[in-house]
């Protein structure tokens, strides 16, 4: 059974700092591309970042490029998202997910975790 857990969410205020982790099991992680997801409320999940299976490829959404940087950890089984110089707009649920390394689908997904930026 696949399973990502999403940690490190919790209440920031702008300018502040949190780092969220997503630890995968049941699947194998160097085999996959991970990236990072966000819906904030009322909206449309939207892409954040993903990172390549060699940590030589890292793309970003142009909002969070700069204060964003993608990490992982394949003897983890970890992703990481480090996210710098927080803004309110930042708010929402954050998700990992997985997508194998020569796919095109994002064919698994964590439950989420709760960021909120107060201004």
């Amino acid at each position: 059974q696949v399973q990502l857990v999403e940690s490190g969410g919790g209440l920031v205020q702008a300018g502040g700092s949190l780092r969220l982790s997503c630890t995968t099991s049941g699947l194998t992680f160097s085999a996959y591309t991970m990236g990072w997801f966000r819906q904030a409320p009322g909206k449309e999940r939207e892409f954040v970042s993903y990172i390549n299976w060699r940590s030589d490829v890292k793309f970003y959404a142009q909002s969070v490029k700069g204060r964003f940087t993608i990490s992982r950890d394949n003897d983890k089984n970890t992703v990481y998202l480090q996210m710098n110089s927080l803004k309110p707009e930042d708010t929402a649920v954050y998700y990992c997910a997985a997508q194998p390394r020569f796919g095109s689908t994002w064919g698994y997904w964590g439950q989420g975790t709760q960021v909120t930026v107060s201004s």
